[in-house]
């Protein structure tokens, strides 16, 4: 086993990702934003580093508008980075649309017709995912990461995986969201801990798949109870009542090692991101499209 791995990432790091085609980013105006976003009303998101309005443009296109607040770069440093999310193209990441640079700095995303993970999971109005979603949201997650990390020159490592920053197109397809600017590994010395640090999120990401829960505001410590010598005899009470008994038991049980895998990766066994989505396509029979 330890043997195909090793073989499985040797060819993996010769691979040579196919060049993305050109993205044409749109440039719009302060008045632009202003308009589409109704004047600022339609919020959708706020926090002390950015805010964010659903919009739509006179072009018919619907999309999300983020205000960035970052007062520590200029225009130059903006640009740049823009041009690094701009060349960033997967089916499993949120599309840059477009950008502004008028009197605020504002970036332009697809939008995302089913919202976050995160309001699936918790939010009791919203349909429950079935199991084979729940799996494929897995399995894309970790393939947008590997694309991130191998597949990107230059490679992007600064990225928060979570429930609330996966987010779900009409066809409940997941795509990341949350990557930061200067995400370049030529400004993060601390790259390889960065790597270990997302593999842990998709660890933390893949339990509340299964449970329904979220290791946030005190709720259960998910890490903790996964790496208890005896936690498989809880599985049955962590399992996320939505589920019933739809679920397959051996492809929980190859998922929950999966998880274990991701949880560990930081203190104990390095992983790296193509082990993973090797595993959890392996174990799950699912083929990455």
């Amino acid at each position: 086993m330890i043997l195909k791995i090793k073989l499985l990432l040797l060819a993996l790091f010769h691979l040579r990702s196919q060049p993305s085609p050109p993205v044409l980013l749109k440039r719009y105006s302060y008045r632009d934003i202003k308009k589409a976003t109704d004047g600022f009303r339609r919020v959708v998101g706020n926090s002390p580093h950015e805010a964010s309005y659903k919009a739509r443009f006179q072009n018919g296109r619907v999309g999300v508008v983020r205000e960035v607040k970052l007062l520590d770069e200029d225009d130059d440093s903006f640009s740049q980075e823009v041009r690094l999310l701009g060349r960033l193209h997967h089916r499993h990441i949120v599309a840059l649309y477009g950008f502004s640079t008028g009197p605020k700095r504002f970036l332009v995303f697809e939008n995302m017709e089913r919202g976050s993970l995160k309001e699936h999971l918790s939010d009791p109005l919203k349909t429950p995912l079935n199991w084979r979603t729940r799996l494929k949201i897995a399995v894309g997650v970790a393939a947008a990461l590997e694309y991130l990390q191998f597949f990107c020159d230059p490679p992007v490592y600064r990225v928060s995986i979570s429930s609330s920053t996966i987010m779900l197109d009409e066809n409940f397809t997941p795509k990341i969201s949350g990557i930061s600017l200067s995400a370049s590994a030529e400004e993060n010395p601390t790259s390889s801990r960065c790597q270990e640090e997302c593999i842990f999120q998709l660890g933390l990401v893949i339990l509340e798949l299964i449970t329904g829960q979220s290791s946030d505001k005190g709720g259960v410590d998910l890490a903790q109870w996964v790496q208890e010598p005896r936690f498989s005899r809880s599985i049955h009470k962590m399992i996320d009542p939505d589920l019933g008994n739809s679920y397959d038991p051996r492809e929980l049980n190859g998922l929950l090692s999966v998880a274990r895998l991701c949880i560990r990766s930081v203190d104990k066994t390095r992983s790296y991101t193509p082990q993973i989505l090797w595993y959890l396509q392996k174990k799950l029979g699912i083929t990455r499209k």
